[in-house]
């Protein structure tokens, strides 16, 4: 039986599951202690204020610039606007039918599908410097008791010469005010016989540069911007069993036109062609990623702020094959023209400091302001820990351990004692010249995908029947979950913080911002979670018993699904119980085909045992679901704010009666014109 298998084959397989960006550092944690504001409301764009007098208010628009269009803000602007990340999501999720509000903004993105930044983009039709913007546009309006028919006498002076502009008091004026200067911002207020009134202010546009950075968590891995469309019908798979008895049926893509039954072959590019998108699939970077939710959350809550954020997470990422040096891609990119396979994907810490020197250049006082980062749990091999939790088949599990595939809680732990410390040290060491202080680093632990109710989750194959080797067997989960409780979580908390006999350099100006706040939340919503409220079709169709599946290969070959229904009908984006993919959720919703290995490495049809292993998992198993990752972000929110001194006082509004010799002759208000013209 082993022997079937080709050498190749299983060298794929070994660097394929060890490669596997599976959350396993977060997979058996308990919850750790909290900081402070797990969740936080984004406020209205302007505060509601009680004064009575005459106000000027501004806000940045579309201040997400990586969406190039203002609708997708607005969509998100709307959806925080009184309540927290995780709120927002649930509300978004409903409203889009559980199909995900990504699905339509992911072709729309100052980044292309390569990581390349468009310089320049154009956003709502104007061009701009990503990394370097010259000017920002903003909405300047008057609030407070305007007068019936009042006449708005607008100034706008930066410092070379002033702008002006007349209308009525109830209109808004647009225009873009230039970065790195203050434009002060004067409206004299004219109605009839009363004595005009003059009210000023400061506009100044704080531009802040957030690049994220770290593995599968922080890319966003197990949520495709566009979830893979399934087809009801059955597609065949072979099992490292052998013979006519191995072969067993689940959904096929969408689609596909090519042989659906074992041993007919198929073309991969004809295959690929119906895959899940993501904006970038080499590393499976996400939209719903905590740390492009944190960027949206912070542009929305702060109207006098822009974010430009630079997303270069990758899924498989270690210190060393990720942050400092070259990974393997995940994926392929799908293009009109054909399917393009990179093959490798750049160091992470080599495209920050390039894009941070190309600013720099082109603007001396541009800077980083912060570093998001989750990263540790591929240096200690932990998807070789879960492979041994899952895999339970004797065949499937005597051929991982021949190709090293399972991990043992020892190796881990020599990883975490030895390789880890150094790899922080060097990360540290290359982060400190680009942030400066190592307080705006970030870093964001793992979350606990294991829990109910605080305890491990029972295990068993419900979630994991999607393939047949799998079952999270209760014993072998609970002797990982005893390292990672008490060693790995805490290790990881003392190298971010310098604690616990960590050696740094400058222990005060060493340690990074650290969260875990989210950990608490997640104990209730491990991938074993069932709710009331799951979508209809997960409890129809996910069994509980771990029977989700026709066995018999006649019936399955038209209707995999033993509840009788198209797997056509899961939604990836609906609120569930459990905030963690299994591997039925990762098989539904992406189902991916790793086609960033050599081809030398590739299973040799689309029907091979290890595509049916690698589709099952390769997608993001036991990773946060959307709703996961809103809930990281609730709790990075804080931290982000705090760093960046966001809540520090402004100045106020300047409000005077104008001088009567000053006044302007009243004049009938005119059509709005922008006091700066846009360039479109």
């Amino acid at each position: 039986m082993i022997a079937a298998q080709s050498k190749s084959r299983l060298l794929s397989l070994a660097s394929a599951m060890a490669a596997l960006p599976l959350v396993v550092a977060m997979m058996f944690s308990s919850p750790a202690q909290a900081q402070p504001a797990a969740t936080q409301q984004a406020p209205a764009a302007q505060p509601a204020t009680t004064d009575t007098s005459l106000q000027i208010v501004w806000e940045v628009r579309n201040r997400f610039r990586l969406f190039r269009e203002e609708r997708d803000f607005q969509l998100q602007a709307e959806a925080l606007r009184n309540g927290s990340i995780l709120a927002a999501e649930d509300a978004l999720e409903v409203q889009s039918d559980g199909r995900g509000w990504a699905r339509n903004a992911v072709n729309r993105l100052c980044i292309d599908r390569t990581g390349r930044v468009s310089e320049p983009c154009t956003r709502d039709g104007t061009k701009e410097s990503y990394l370097t913007p010259a000017d920002h546009p903003v909405t300047v309006r008057l609030a407070g008791p305007i007068p019936v028919g009042a006449t708005c006498a607008w100034t706008f002076d930066d410092g070379q010469g002033p702008r002006q502009s007349t209308l009525d008091c109830v209109e808004p004026i647009n225009l873009r005010v230039a970065y790195g200067r203050t434009t002060v911002a004067t409206v004299d207020v004219s109605s009839g016989a009363e004595a005009a009134q003059r009210v000023s202010t400061e506009i100044a546009v704080r531009d802040i540069f957030i690049a994220g950075l770290g593995d599968s968590v922080a890319s966003g891995e197990g949520n495709p911007d566009r979830q893979i469309a399934l087809s009801d019908e059955g597609f065949c798979f072979q099992s490292y069993l052998g013979g006519p008895g191995s072969e067993y049926f689940r959904p096929s893509r969408a689609g596909y036109k090519g042989g659906r039954a074992c041993g007919s072959g198929g073309q991969i590019q004809a295959w690929q062609r119906d895959s899940a998108v993501w904006f970038n699939p080499a590393c499976h970077r996400s939209l719903y990623s905590y740390q492009t939710r944190t960027a949206i959350a912070l542009a929305v809550q702060y109207p006098h702020i822009a974010v430009t954020y630079l997303p270069l997470a990758c899924t498989g990422a270690t210190i060393a094959d990720g942050l400092f040096g070259t990974q393997r891609a995940r994926e392929c990119l799908v293009t009109k023209s054909g399917v393009d396979c990179q093959g490798k994907v750049n160091a992470q810490l080599a495209e920050l400091r390039d894009a941070v020197t190309a600013a720099k250049r082109r603007q001396p006082d541009r800077k980083l302001d912060l570093v998001l980062l989750s990263i540790g749990a591929n240096d200690i091999n932990f998807s070789g820990l879960v492979a041994n939790v899952i895999v339970d088949s004797p065949t499937e599990r005597e051929i991982f351990k021949r190709s090293g595939v399972l991990s043992s809680v020892d190796d881990a732990r020599e990883a975490l004692t030895n390789d880890l410390p150094r790899g922080f040290t060097k990360l540290r060491n290359a982060l400190k010249p680009l942030v400066g202080d190592m307080s705006h680093v970030i870093y964001v632990s793992y979350a606990n995908p294991a829990l109910l109710n605080g305890a491990p989750c029972p295990g068993g194959r419900a979630g994991f029947d999607v393939h047949p080797s799998f079952n999270a067997d209760p014993k072998r989960l609970n002797n990982v979950a005893g390292f990672v409780q008490k060693e790995f979580l805490p290790g990881l908390k003392a190298l971010a913080l310098c604690q616990s006999g960590v050696l740094c350099r400058d222990p005060g100006g060493d340690r990074m911002t650290f969260v875990d706040a989210h950990q608490t939340a997640f104990a209730d919503h491990g991938f074993c979670a069932r709710g009331p409220k799951d979508p209809e079709f997960d409890q129809a169709c996910f069994s509980a018993k771990g029977d989700s599946f026709v066995n018999d290969l006649v019936a399955a070959a038209s209707q995999p699904m033993a509840c009788g229904r198209g797997a056509s009908e899961f939604r990836a984006y609906l609120p569930r119980a459990r905030w963690i993919r299994d591997a039925n959720d990762s098989y539904f919703a992406a189902m991916t085909y790793p086609q960033g290995l050599p081809t030398a490495a590739q299973p040799s049809d689309l029907h091979d045992a290890t595509w049916g292993v690698l589709s099952a998992v390769y997608g993001g198993a036991v990773h946060p679901t959307a709703e996961g990752h809103a809930a990281m972000a609730d709790a990075t929110l804080p931290a982000a704010v705090s760093v960046l001194r966001l809540d520090a006082i402004v100045p106020q509004v300047i409000q005077e009666p104008l001088d009567p010799a000053q006044a302007p002759q009243q004049q009938p208000p005119q059509q709005q014109q922008p006091a700066q013209p846009e360039q479109r």
